[in-house]
């Protein structure tokens, strides 16, 4: 039941052949309209032989420029914001201890 079902091409030919059926005027769906096919040849636009992209030797060290800043500005991002975790976390952990001896000392009061 949640079995996908595929339908199978009994006889696969790889090629694409259009179905062109002799129907009688009766059988056809718009009596008096006779169909149409299309046997053009639309082909795609040949590639050209040099590549779509030319980088000179100045755009090259641009983008190797850009490059390494992009990657020293994430890296300076990042290690600001484990250092502002790690420092969260450092002053959390002062703040319980301090509260705990406060508890602690109240404790041995009574």
């Amino acid at each position: 039941m949640f079995r996908p079902r595929v339908p199978v091409n009994d006889t696969p030919t790889g090629q694409i052949i259009p179905v062109i059926t002799d129907a009688a005027p009766a059988q056809m769906p718009h009596p008096g309209h006779a169909p149409t096919y299309c046997f053009c040849e639309n082909r795609a636009p040949a590639a050209s032989a040099r590549p779509s992209v030319q980088l000179t030797p100045g755009s090259l060290v641009l983008v190797v420029a850009g490059g390494t800043t992009a990657v020293l500005v994430v890296g300076a991002v990042l290690v600001s914001m484990l250092l502002a975790v790690a420092i969260t976390g450092a002053s959390l952990a002062i703040c319980a201890l301090v509260v705990r001896s406060l508890i602690a000392s109240e404790h041995k009061r009574r």
